[in-house]
């Protein structure tokens, strides 16, 4: 199943999720963080690059930001080769630092730009590196302590971001600190880490509702919007990516699903009927993660529909699922 190319225009709203490879730390001490994070805010300057929310963990790491002219590839290539040689110099390692391509999710603003700084700089507390909303007040290896102005970081657009919460400083802050607190309460919200049906109009019940209407929703996995959102990102784009626009009837959802099968059987050199015959050898379980997440949290197939074309069991299904969204 072959990735696709980038939505990449300039001014382009993005969600950036970067991981170490086989999930390893990317930062081993105080010395890296500081280098990610200078190094993030000096090539963002250099490449006209917005930042508008972060947060570093020990081995991953979200940005929220509008790319510049460069585009967003220049930006995070220079940012990350730049960091991985250094850190391995600095730790006497070889190799690749980072797992494949990082990941970036083209976002509605309107629709989802705080609920996306919250998700962001909530990081820390979800993954148990501080024990409190007052601890991440504290936390310095992210955003959010410059929105409280806590710290500077001339390079991050905090007056951008405090616009969305008031128009006064002090009533925007409070506003926005009290809008974390309200979002720390909603749990993972695997919803904002990516594009694809079911995240865009609010999950799977939804995805029933508009197919017992008969109604057709414009979809992509790079794009978390609404399907008016997601026509005009593509009518943008270049032809090689408009091609791979989906719009979802349940008949072309199937077809796209069987291919989808058999695409990342020839890209792994295993056969379909190895696949489905229910083998439990590692590199077939991973294939069917894979198509998994993508039928269930892309297009909206249920637990039972994915099960019936990987010849899993729903619970199987349900299982991969409850566990993707735990990571």
């Amino acid at each position: 199943m072959p990735r696709g190319p980038r939505l990449d225009a300039p001014g382009t709203l993005h969600h950036v999720m970067l991981r170490g490879i086989e999930k390893r730390d990317i930062v081993t001490d105080d010395k890296d963080r500081m280098d990610f994070v200078d190094r993030m805010g000096r090539v963002a300057q250099e490449t006209g690059t917005t930042i508008y929310a972060w947060a570093l963990l020990n081995n991953h790491a979200h940005i929220l930001l509008r790319s510049g002219n460069s585009g967003l590839s220049t930006f995070m290539r220079r940012m990350l080769s730049g960091y991985a040689g250094n850190y391995n110099r600095r730790h006497n390692r070889q190799g690749h630092l980072f797992q494949n391509r990082y990941k970036s999710i083209v976002c509605q603003e309107d629709r989802y730009f705080m609920r996306l700084v919250a998700y962001i700089h909530l990081n820390p507390l979800r993954a148990g590196l501080v024990a409190s909303l007052g601890d991440l007040d504290a936390y310095p290896w992210s955003g959010h302590t410059v929105v409280m102005n806590v710290r500077t970081n001339t390079w991050q657009d905090c007056d951008f971001v405090l616009r969305y919460f008031g128009e006064k400083e002090g009533f925007a802050k409070k506003h926005y600190r009290n809008f974390l607190a309200e979002e720390a309460g909603k749990g993972r919200q695997p919803e904002l880490t990516g594009g694809g049906l079911v995240r865009s109009i609010g999950g799977w019940s939804a995805v029933q509702g508009m197919r017992l209407r008969k109604e057709k929703q414009m979809s992509d996995g790079r794009i978390l919007g609404d399907g008016s959102f997601v026509s005009k990102v593509l009518e943008e784009a270049e032809e090689t990516v408009k091609s791979q626009i989906n719009v979802f009837g349940l008949d072309q959802l199937n077809d796209r699903a069987q291919s989808d099968i058999e695409d990342l059987c020839t890209k792994e050199r295993v056969g379909v009927e190895q696949l489905l015959s229910g083998s439990r050898i590692r590199s077939l379980s991973r294939i069917r993660k894979i198509l998994v997440e993508k039928f269930v949290l892309e297009y909206g197939f249920s637990y039972a529909q994915t099960a019936r074309m990987l010849k899993i069991s729903t619970s199987a299904a349900a299982q991969i699922v409850r566990r993707l969204r735990n990571v």
